[in-house]
């Protein structure tokens, strides 16, 4: 089923057991700024690739991260959401389906928990949320999630979300120190 992104019902927010996942805001920056700033070093481990990983971190660039997430995300060009745990409103995560192919459809889910709130599962409910509502809801035929092969956090999360290991692209890419890098590439597929 072909779907015009533009015109696709695509959810602002939604809520787990202990997270709400809502888009971007330009208020959001002094937040983000905090989250990025506390996390940039484990960030830089393994998505230092990303423009706004690599990117100098101040409150200016915290802005203008959200509000290119908030257009996007009304484009349908990336569906980013930030996670903020709900009884005290802290933002601890951010979750996002990127790189869709709305023809198919398929997405990949990509996600990055701040560095004090990691080991809590945060990463593994926003994905399942995400994942869930993509397989359901968009109709994907598939959802990736590829994580450097040394990220065994990040792969962890894949398996325990029911992410198959489809896969090991060996050296793929050069680490910021000019290592020799592999990706690992998992997906879900529909139930039956």
């Amino acid at each position: 089923m072909k779907h015009d992104p533009l015109l696709f019902p695509v959810p602002e927010s939604f809520e787990t057991p202990r997270l709400l996942l809502r888009t971007f805001r330009a208020s959001d920056a002094p937040a983000l700024h905090a989250a990025l700033t506390e996390s940039i070093e484990e960030l830089r481990a393994f998505l230092w690739f990303l423009p706004w990983v690599a990117e100098e971190q101040t409150l200016q660039s915290a802005e203008v991260r959200c509000r290119k997430a908030e257009a996007n995300f009304l484009l349908r060009v990336d569906l980013p959401y930030l996670a903020f745990e709900k009884s005290t409103g802290r933002l601890v995560a951010s979750v996002g389906l990127h790189r869709t192919d709305w023809d198919l459809p398929k997405t990949e889910v990509g996600y990055w928990v701040r560095t004090g709130e990691t080991g809590k599962g945060y990463a593994s409910e926003g994905v399942r949320a995400l994942t869930e509502w993509a397989l359901d809801t968009l109709g994907a035929w598939r959802v990736e999630l590829v994580t450097d092969a040394a990220n065994d956090a990040s792969r962890a999360v894949a398996e325990r979300c029911g992410f198959q290991l489809e896969g090991i692209l060996r050296n793929v890419s050069r680490g910021p120190d000019g290592s020799l890098r592999s990706h690992c590439v998992y997906a879900r597929l529909p139930a039956g």
